[in-house]
């Protein structure tokens, strides 16, 4: 198969032909305008398919070069869509006279509507012509078919794009957002048509996979895609849409904002002319964490007519996250190869793929995805599993039932305590009622449930603290909120090889955030090894350093405890057991006392791990 790559030594052009490398059967001419860029791209790329270097210029009897190839396939890759001059589909038209199938990576809404202007021409010569095959709008339209495939209707749609502040972000790119930054885009909102303005228009939102570390909750602006004219075409009924990109760091997303506003009220034309400040400004001010990530959530009615709120979230590591916008034209590609090729005719990509498709691509990769449901549609649930949503059902299940434990509930166990030597750690741990350090403490915990929160008191020895658990929300929703006082920790709980970890995302003092270079931080996970619930929590703070780490385990008094002859054991001899198995003895007087009022026994031996 011979493919045309308009740009295929540009940033997504260049993703693309590494994506498409592996595979013997293709003859990838790249093309552009510097064939000594051309060549040096082509002299880098490894694997199977064969690149061959071609300088073209788009502008210039287009037709008549491209005829040459007899390609199978041109997919444009250069953009940007949105300031494509006054014939803007001159590369589709090209396409059609040379009888050569088409798809781009167009992301202007305008741009990407209009390819069916085409429809009748592309199915008279037998061709497809595909628009924005990219994640705007391909991927978000399967996931709203996937997120809605049991649902009455769709009322409304918003999603977002969380790039990695370390993305190489290609000057095309830059060039489109100025291009349309401040300037009127039709959406819906409440049922009516309105018009909005890009980058004007912002909202919060964490991405999270249950059970995966989330980005920190992120600033979205509106930007105009091909979605806010596409997928109300799809789902008629929709009341509204939205769709916004977070770049960070914020700052400059805010700046922009601004800029944005100075275009909107005609003070500023427009901020083309601002693009090349930009890109150096985005290439050269990178900070934070090396992740990416997306969302899609939709609203809308149940078959039983009931309201219902459903989101899919993406993550991304470190470098894989940008290969997802070539990832559609991956899988056409790869149909093509297969003998599937899309039916003829010219339209948006949006029915292409469907979210497994997508899945298949995403297992070669560090990218990771999960749905959500709304809280209303599963009333009842602890906090932990309206935390880990989905996630919830991959836990032990002896942690399962300490997060599930009724108001009131009580444990009991043993724990050794190291505390920092500096004053300063001292002074924290002591402020905080953390226990003295030693080995053999025995620990008391118990849960007391109140109005959505639960209340976590630990007993060591004589020692005894309170903390507050309870749903984030806001800018601290996916996590927990644990509350010391008047500090409040936001807290992500990320299952991994079957340990729940307790890892802290950011904390304020009353309603200030403090900065999170001196976010607490440590390894704090739960486990279970033989049945039984242990935990480990450390707490660290940058420059002071170890603050207290505590591990050991707990029992639950009010369980039956079965060994394995199935005879019933008290729980006093398990716990002596427990202590006899692992090389300690085992005299705690107080503990004994509170075990032996228990008249149950219990039926599986625990241990947890609590933050």
């Amino acid at each position: 198969m011979k493919i045309i790559i308009l740009g295929g030594y540009g940033v997504f052009g260049g993703r693309l032909c590494e994506l498409l490398a592996p595979n013997d059967q293709i003859e990838i001419y790249v093309a552009g305008r510097s064939l000594n860029k051309a060549q040096m791209f082509c002299s880098t790329q490894s694997g199977s398919a064969r690149f061959i270097p071609w300088r073209i210029d788009r502008d210039n009897n287009l037709t008549d070069q491209i005829q040459h190839v007899s390609a199978d396939l041109l997919i444009d890759a250069s953009g940007p869509f949105q300031i494509y001059g006054d014939d803007p589909y001159r590369v589709v038209k090209a396409c059609i006279t040379a009888k050569i199938n088409y798809m781009d990576f167009a992301d202007g809404a305008e741009f990407v509507d209009g390819i069916t202007q085409f429809d009748s021409q592309a199915k008279q010569s037998n061709l497809f012509l595909l628009s924005g095959v990219s994640s705007f709008p391909v991927l978000t339209a399967a996931v709203v078919r996937h997120l809605s495939s049991d649902w009455e209707r769709v009322k409304s749609i918003q999603g977002g794009i969380a790039p990695s502040p370390y993305a190489i972000v290609g000057a095309n790119v830059i060039k489109a957002i100025s291009a349309y930054a401040g300037q009127s885009i039709q959406t819906i909102e409440d049922g009516k048509k309105i018009t909005a303005y890009g980058f004007t228009e912002s909202r919060h939102y964490t991405i999270s996979p249950p059970g995966k570390l989330p980005l920190q909750s992120t600033r979205f602006s509106l930007v105009d895609v091909p979605d806010l004219k596409v997928l109300p075409k799809i789902w008629t009924e929709l009341d509204s849409i939205w769709m916004g990109a977070g770049p960070t760091p914020e700052i400059l997303l805010r700046l922009l904002n601004a800029f944005s506003y100075l275009v909107k009220f005609r003070i500023l034309p427009s901020l083309i002319f601002f693009a090349p400040l930009f890109h150096f400004v985005i290439t050269h001010a990178r900070w934070g964490e090396h992740r990416g990530g997306m969302f899609v959530e939709i609203s809308g009615e149940s078959k039983d007519g009931l309201p219902s709120t459903r989101s899919w979230h993406l993550l991304a590591e470190e470098n894989d996250g940008p290969y997802i916008p070539c990832m559609a034209l991956e899988a056409i590609v790869l149909r093509l190869l297969r003998q599937h090729p899309p039916s003829n005719g010219a339209r948006p990509a949006t029915t292409e793929l469907e979210l497994s498709d997508y899945e298949t691509l995403f297992l070669k990769r560090n990218i990771y995805t999960g749905l959500r449901e709304s809280e209303k549609a599963k009333p009842g649930l602890s906090i932990f599993k309206k935390v880990l949503g989905s996630a919830a059902s991959d836990l032990p299940v002896a942690i399962e039932k300490l997060h599930a434990a009724t108001s009131g509930s009580k444990f009991v166990g043993t724990a050794s305590v190291i505390r920092g030597k500096n004053i300063l750690s001292r002074l924290i741990a002591n402020s905080f009622g953390f226990p003295k350090a030693g080995k053999g403490i025995p620990i008391e915990f118990t849960i007391e449930k109140k109005d959505g929160k639960e209340y976590w008191t630990r007993q060591f020895g004589e020692k005894k603290f309170t903390s507050i658990i309870a749903c984030g929300s806001g800018r601290l929703e996916h996590l927990i909120c644990e509350q010391f006082g008047p500090f409040k920790f936001g807290i992500a709980l990320v299952l991994d090889n079957g340990q729940l970890h307790y890892i802290v995302r950011n904390w304020y003092f009353l309603t200030l955030r403090l900065p999170q270079i001196l976010c607490p931080r440590g390894e704090s996970y739960e486990y279970v090894d033989e049945d039984t619930f242990h935990f480990n929590v450390e707490i660290k703070v940058a420059v002071i350093g170890l603050i207290v780490r505590y591990k050991g385990y707990l029992i639950d008094t009010s369980s039956r405890i079965i060994n394995s002859d199935r005879s019933k054991t008290s729980p006093v001899a398990t716990l002596n057991k427990i202590h006899h198995s692992s090389g300690r003895h085992f005299v705690f007087p107080i503990i004994q006392r509170i075990v032996s009022m228990c008249h149950v026994t219990q039926t599986t031996t625990k241990r947890t791990n609590f933050f």
